[in-house]
Formats: structure tokens, sequence, C-alpha cells
């Protein structure tokens, strides 16, 4: 008895630690190859403690010491279940309990528990070892887990596809808008709602809902037999991925905002990045739709030289010019083939601008009013965390630009900040991830421009700070540099420099997994 108790307190400390395990393969996109990225470099003290604790529970058990080894388990398991509690209370991105998740966790909880049974019935104790190593070591749990629901997550998602494809089909005359891009296709996508909603009924992915199953639910929830424009943000790790996307809505409009140096640690070169977010012109082209592609990108004006394309940016077809910014937003010019309109917006940045014009662009072509655009844009909004002006602690001015995680949006924040003249500029940062062989030298123009501009820089991360401020050093700043380990340390030194005459920028906010 002793024995069976000592295993079941083991394996629901088992199940409490893979909590976090779930949390880091969730926000690597469930795929193993990023997870075991993570995990390679995630070796610490309490690593050691796990195998020495496993280790020590393994002896106690061969020897049948069940006394000591019921007083041991139980003592874990409170440390499991506490510090389970505190780690997600303290977590950036905490642990989203979607139905895939409990499904994970029912997994995992009934292979614990039959192994249990199963040696406890049989007194077999090297079933009570499969069960301690699990629980020791949840990092094989998660995976086994994953594994063992595999085959059910697929079922599951090739019925919700089926589902999806066939009420998008029930609704007669829909058009269907496909926007991609290394970045700005979230906020190009929440201007062209806005814009296309003064003429027609529009359902659009909300967030950053731009995978299969995000665009998924959102049409299986959100569509109605009126809706007249669904726009899909389509996102992508890997080659194929915008296909996958547009085999389930078939868009007949799109726009490609940016190709750049955005996960390659998954696409592994550029070439790749270019060929993936192209899937949405091959797939318009083919039924003889416009596809919009924003010519200021290099790589974008180099792959379409010779395509069948709308052109927007500072030249093209549809362009912006007369570029002025102040502290209540930005103003332009769109000129286009039949005329030009005048935009105001409380939008900033060069990016917003090209935004807004690619979203110009295509509402022109469904034949939404020119007025009707300016209007909107004047009533544009910044999308929450993405370079979103708020006030700030002790009357200082908060540049909230959290969630923008590309190099190109994070110069052109930067550029943003330098035009708060006369006030004390600072940056929080991380850095930038998931850019493969141009990570450290990403990370070194953010450092570069920081130094320019900024006259303090916080770096979260200690890891992630050396190309950053390897960058300052070379540029000889006066800035005031910091080095901090979280957020909250940052925090901390900003509520001790900041005041009404202090502008802050938020650059970038790292998820949990890659906390270093």
């Amino acid at each position: 008895m002793l024995a069976f108790t000592a295993v079941i307190l083991t394996a629901i400390g088992g199940i409490f630690s893979f909590t976090r395990q779930a949390q880091i393969l969730q926000q690597n996109s469930y795929f193993p190859s990023r997870y075991l990225r993570w995990l390679k470099g995630e070796f610490s003290f309490r690593t050691v403690f796990s195998l020495i604790f496993l280790c020590l529970s393994a002896i106690l058990t061969f020897l049948r010491l069940d006394a000591l080894f019921i007083i041991l388990s139980a003592a874990v398991c409170v440390f499991k279940i506490n510090y389970c509690i505190s780690r997600q209370k303290k977590s950036i991105k905490p642990l989203v309990f979607t139905a895939r998740v409990k499904r994970q966790y029912i997994t995992a909880s009934v292979i614990l528990a039959a192994l249990s049974v199963i040696g406890i019935l049989s007194e077999c104790r090297f079933l009570y070892l499969a069960v301690l190593i699990l629980s020791f070591m949840p990092c094989v749990t998660v995976l086994l887990a994953r594994t063992v629901n595999q085959p059910i997550e697929t079922l599951i998602t090739r019925g919700f596809i089926a589902d999806a494809k066939k009420k998008l089909k029930s609704v007669v005359g829909i058009k269907v808008i496909g926007i991609t891009g290394s970045y700005g296709k979230t906020s190009t996508k929440y201007v062209l709602a806005e814009f296309l909603s003064q003429k027609y009924n529009v359902v659009f992915t909300p967030a950053s809902f731009n995978t299969p199953l995000g665009v998924v639910r959102t049409i299986r929830e959100s569509l109605r037999p009126d809706t007249q424009i669904f726009i899909a943000e389509m996102g992508a790790k890997k080659t194929g991925d915008i296909k996958e996307i547009c085999d389930i809505v078939s868009p007949d409009m799109g726009i490609i905002t940016s190709c750049g140096p955005q996960h390659l640690d998954t696409f592994l070169t550029i070439e790749n990045v270019v060929s993936t977010k192209f899937e949405l012109a091959d797939c318009v082209l083919k039924k003889g739709g416009d596809i919009f592609l924003n010519f200021d990108s290099e790589l974008i004006a180099q792959k379409a030289h010779d395509m069948n394309c709308v052109s927007y940016g500072t030249d093209g077809e549809y362009r912006c010019e007369n570029v002025k910014y102040s502290a209540a937003g930005a103003q332009f010019d769109i000129v286009y083939p039949d005329g030009s309109i005048h935009i105001r917006t409380k939008l900033l940045g060069m990016h917003n601008v090209l935004n807004i014009t690619a979203a110009a662009a295509l509402s022109l072509k469904l034949g939404v009013n020119p007025r009707d655009i300016a209007f909107a844009a004047s009533r544009l909004k910044p999308v929450s965390h993405r370079l979103e002006m708020k006030s700030f602690i002790k009357g200082s001015t908060l540049l909230d630009d959290a969630y923008n995680s590309n190099p190109v949006g994070c110069i052109e924040a930067v550029k943003v900040l330098s035009q708060f003249e006369g006030m004390k500029k600072v940056i929080v940062t991380p850095g930038l991830v998931e850019l493969g062989e141009k990570e450290y030298e990403c990370n070194y123009n953010l450092g570069a421009a920081a130094a320019d501009t900024c006259d303090v820089i916080i770096l979260v991360g200690e890891q992630r700070a050396v190309p950053l401020k390897k960058a300052i050093d070379d540029k000889g700043s006066a800035a005031e540099v910091s080095i901090v380990k979280s957020f909250k340390e940052a925090m901390n030194i900003l509520s001790s420099i900041t005041d009404k005459n202090t502008v802050v920028l938020f650059e970038n906010d790292l998820p949990d997994n890659y906390s270093k």
C-alpha cells in the first residue's frame, strides 16, 4: 500500500511537471524539432536535481524502502505543484488550455495511471521505474503524448477542414482575400478590414490566427450567410504552409506585404521564405485574381519582375508620397492611376504607411470610395502592442511594439522613437529570434540603431544581449546600458528613471521558450 501511494504521488507530480513542457511545445507550434532545440539549451541545476531525485527514488523502489519512498514522493509532489503554479503565474505567455492541450493531459494521465496500476497489481518494480522516468523527465512524457495523439489530431483536423470548406462554399458570392508576408500581415489585415467595411460585410481572422487551424476556426465560428468578404491572414514557418491554407480557402485576391529573414530556423534559406510567400500569388493568379505586391521589398520586386501583379510602395501603380510624421501620427498621399487620396492617420512608421497603401489599393479595386478610405484611415487605431502609443508610468509615453519581431519593423520603430525631440528616449528589448544565421546580424543592426537614438538601453536576457551590446560598444554610444534577466527587472529600472519628459519603446516581447 505504501508503494502504491508513493507511485500515485509521483504520477501526480509528473502531471504538474508536464505543464511546463506542454507550454513550451505549444509555443513551438507543436514542432518536435523546435521543442528539442529549446530542450537542448535548457539543461540547468533543476535538471541535475531531477536526475538526482530520479536515481534516489529508483534506489528506494528497488530496495523496497517504501516508507522512505512515500516521504520523498510526497515532498517532491508538493514542490512540483508549487513550482508549476508559480511558474505559470510568472510566464510571459502561459499555457493556453486548448482542446488539444486537454487531450494531451488526458493521454499523459492515462499512461501514468496505467503504468502505476499495472505495476502495483503485478508488483513489477520496473513499471514503477517507468512512472519515475516519465514524472522526473516530463519532456519524455510530452513527446510520448504527442506521438500517441498524432493520429487523433490528424483525424480531428481533417474533419474541421472539411467542415470549414463546406461552410465557405455555402456562402454565395463571397470573395476571399489572403494576406501573407514575413511581417506587416496582421496590421495590413486590420486596415483592410476597416476600409472594406465601408462598403461590404467583412469577416477576418482575429489576432494572429494565421495557421490552417486558426483560419478554419474563424470560418466555422464567425462566417455568416451574409458575409461578402473573408480576409485570411496566412502565416508560415516552413515551405508549403501558405499553400496548405490556400487549398482550404481558395483566395480570389491577395497581398504579399514583405519577404525577409523570418523563421529561418525552419525555412533554412531566404529563398524558401520567398517561394513560400509566393504560394499565395500562385494560387490567386491561377484563379485569375489580383495579387498586390510590395515593391519596396527588394526580394518581392526581384521575384515579381515578370509577373502579372499590382505593385504598391514608394513606387508602383499605387504609391505613397509626401510622407510626414508628427506626434499626432502620419499624413501622406496615395497616388494611383485614376487619382490620389490624402491620408491622415494616428498610425506611426513607414511600415504602417505601406500597409495602408496596400489596403487602399485593394479596396479601390473593389470599388470602395476614396473618400471612405480617407475617413476610415483617420479612424484607424494601432493594433494592440504594435507601435501602440500609450500613457505610461509617471506621465511618460510608451511606444508599445511588443508584438513586433521582424528586423525591418524594429528599425522603423527606433526611427519613430527618434522623432520625439527633446525627450529622454529609452528602449527595452530582448532582441530578435528565429532568424537563423542572420540572427546575430539583425540584432547587431538593432543595437546600432538604438545606440544612435537612445539615452537609455535596457537589454533583456544575457545571451541574446551579446550582439546588441557589441553594436552599442562599437558605436561608442553614451547611452546608459543595462542587461537584465526579465521584463520585471526592466520595469524596476523604468520606475526609477521615467518622468513626463520620457518616451519608452518596448521592442519585442519574447515568450518563455526564449527566456535566455
